[in-house]
């Protein structure tokens, strides 16, 4: 499943840059997780980083978009490869 970012959160700004897939970006009002490109970090570490430096606890399983752990590691490796074209 991706990851989704909840109206806690409090902008400061830590989840963005430790994203291994540029899926975090600032929305209208709070930062936002595009779910085409979040990976839970399946493929880059163990945890999500994003969870793991949000103060707040603000980043939640996104239940709209499920997916199993062969699911994201192919996405992984498709973005990577993406990314690195």
């Amino acid at each position: 499943m991706a990851l989704y970012i909840t109206d806690q959160c409090v902008n400061c700004d830590v989840c963005d840059p430790v994203c291994p897939n540029q899926a975090i970006h600032f929305g209208s009002k709070i930062y936002e997780i595009d779910p085409a490109r979040c990976t839970e970090c399946v493929g880059h570490f163990d945890e999500p980083q994003c969870v793991e430096v949000c103060p707040v606890e603000c980043i939640l399983i996104d239940p709209d978009h499920p997916e199993t752990q062969q699911e994201l590691a192919a996405k992984a490796q498709r973005l990577q490869i993406e990314d690195a074209a």
